[in-house]
């Protein structure tokens, strides 16, 4: 499964480093370009802050969140035996990577870039503007909602399922009377 992860993140993350460049590249900043009329749009912005530029003045948080974050999940490859579980880690850190790169390496400099977004889909807005994004924040969003997927299913990051309730009791009360 370490495999698994590495290999999602490595494509996530090459993909929106590869897209964000042709963008920074071909598109003038601030600029629309209809792609499937008002459904899909690209519109290049810098982003400052977090998703939809919350807390602009806040960069170096997100830029020390995001390195402890890839750190958690490298971590924790020594324990991944689930294939679920290593494709949201994967597409975690890919996007992590994707948006921490730019945070390190873009404008107006370490450790303070600027995040670059091209993503438009105003027919999603969600009560601030339209959502402008990129494809980093698309594997973070994906991976979350998968994560909450395998929560409720109850599988462990090993791979078991995740006993609860009165069977975990009852597992838990042989094991202790069987080491005695």
């Amino acid at each position: 499964m370490p495999l698994l992860l590495i290999g999602v993140a490595a494509a996530v993350f090459a993909a929106d480093q590869l897209v964000k460049n042709w963008v920074v590249a071909h598109l003038v900043e601030g600029q629309t370009v209809p792609v499937l009329g008002e459904f899909l749009r690209w519109h290049f912005v810098r982003n400052p802050g977090a998703a939809f530029s919350f807390a602009t003045g806040s960069t170096w948080i997100f830029t020390i969140l995001a390195a402890i974050v890839v750190v958690v999940i490298l971590w924790q490859i020594r324990r991944l035996r689930s294939i679920p579980w290593g494709l949201f880690l994967g597409l975690l850190l890919g996007g992590v990577l994707g948006n921490l790169t730019d945070r390190l390496t873009r404008e107006p400099g370490f450790p303070q870039g600027h995040v670059i977004d091209f993503i438009s889909t105003p027919w999603m807005w969600l009560g601030f503007n339209e959502a402008i994004y990129n494809i980093a924040d698309i594997a973070i969003v994906s991976g979350m909602v998968l994560f909450v997927i395998i929560s409720l299913l109850g599988v462990n990051i090993d791979g078991s399922p995740r006993i609860r309730g009165r069977a975990a009791a009852d597992q838990t009360s042989e094991e202790t009377d069987g080491a005695a």
